[in-house]
């Protein structure tokens, strides 16, 4: 039985009458709008709380009226310690989360769209490893040419440098096959794991301390400089993703009937990689290695309301937004006063979530070949 491009999508038009007539669960459309203020009102409580629980405790209350007072809605300051906390230290890590968290969602979204494999991620092509080379040679070295931004700087390089040398590389007579692709980014993630130990060999035991907490992945270094260091990039991608929603949808079909269909699949590939490189690269420098968050969330929408990419950029966006705000929620609060790293606990939940995809995918059709 073959289903139609609306039918696998989730966009297949209903006529009123089958729509009173049928006897099913609510529609994909419904659903999606659902899902998506169900998203940003859990967001939205997120980032409240993640505002006011931590060692200096404000209560909800006066973080709203702080807020008001700000962009001039009335409210009013809190006491000096306060206003210092909430505004130099908590909203700086609140709005990174949402930037790196929408950012890593999205950039999830995308890869399984362009690989077709709900499995892939975007440290699959190496883009995580080489900001993290980038990262950890300016710290091995000691660089500092771009002052407190030269670790940031250097780990963005790294990855839009590594991904650009990786679909180089996979290309073959002006074509990149997937299977090369992520072969490719294989060996090269293989390579930036042994540059990363080389340099680790050779720093000091000082360096060797911000490398290793670098790489465990953590917000608690945020600043609002460090926001303007990735808004633009993750605003660039995310304003972008979207808009390929639909050639997306098309791709799911096949390379052959989407060009059939008048997509250009080199050329898609090609603005989603450097998308996704975009999104990728900018979270990574300034929060580290955090893992698990490009798989976990589209597989979870996509579970909940279907394959098609319209609701799922964007909906991975804002899941991806409220799974690092929960997760540095946690991070802060669980082993308080110390810090757990968020590397560490995105990793620690996320890696029984793809042990169970994978025996999932293998039992429903028989794995990926």
């Amino acid at each position: 039985m073959t289903t139609s491009y609306e039918e696998r999508t989730g966009t297949v038009e209903k006529s009123p009458g089958e729509e009173a007539d049928a006897v099913a669960p609510r529609s994909p459309r419904s659903r999606a709008f659902v899902l998506t203020a169900a998203l940003s009102l859990a967001l939205l409580v997120g980032c409240l709380l993640s505002a006011a629980i931590g060692a200096y405790s404000i209560p909800l209350g006066d973080v709203l009226s702080s807020v008001q007072h700000r962009i001039g809605l009335g409210g009013q300051e809190l006491d000096r310690v306060g206003e210092s906390v909430l505004w130099n230290v908590r909203l700086p890590r609140v709005v990174l989360a949402l930037l790196v968290g929408a950012s890593l969602g999205c950039a999830g979204a995308l890869m399984q769209g362009v690989f077709g494999n709900p499995l892939a991620e975007p440290g699959v092509i190496g883009i995580s490893a080489g900001a993290a080379v980038g990262a950890v040679a300016s710290i091995a070295l000691g660089l500092s040419f771009f002052g407190n931004w030269t670790i940031t700087v250097c780990a963005f390089v790294a990855g839009l440098v590594t991904v650009l040398l990786v679909y180089t590389l996979s290309r073959s007579g002006g074509r990149t096959e997937v299977v090369t692709l992520i072969l490719t980014g294989i060996a090269v993630n293989a390579f930036a794991g042994a540059l990363i130990g080389l340099f680790i060999f050779f720093a000091d035991n000082a360096q060797i301390t911000q490398i290793t907490f670098w790489q465990l992945g953590s917000l608690s270094q945020a600043t609002w400089p460090k926001v303007l260091a990735v808004l633009p990039c993750a605003l660039a991608g995310l304003l972008i993703a979207p808009f390929y929603a639909r050639k997306l949808d098309l791709l799911a079909l096949g390379e052959r009937p989407a060009r059939h269909l008048g997509v250009d699949v080199e050329r898609l590939r090609i603005v989603l990689v450097l998308v996704v490189a975009l999104l990728t690269a900018a979270a990574v420098a300034v929060a580290g290695i955090i893992s698990f968050v490009g798989l976990l969330v589209p597989h979870l929408l996509r579970m909940a309301n279907g394959p098609g990419h319209r609701f799922l950029v964007p909906g991975s966006a804002l899941g991806g937004a409220l799974v690092l705000v929960a997760g540095d929620l946690a991070a802060r609060t669980v082993a308080a006063p110390a810090e757990l790293p968020l590397g560490v606990l995105t990793a620690l939940f996320g890696s029984p979530f793809f042990f169970w995809l994978l025996r999932r995918t293998r039992r429903k059709q028989g794995g990926w070949a």
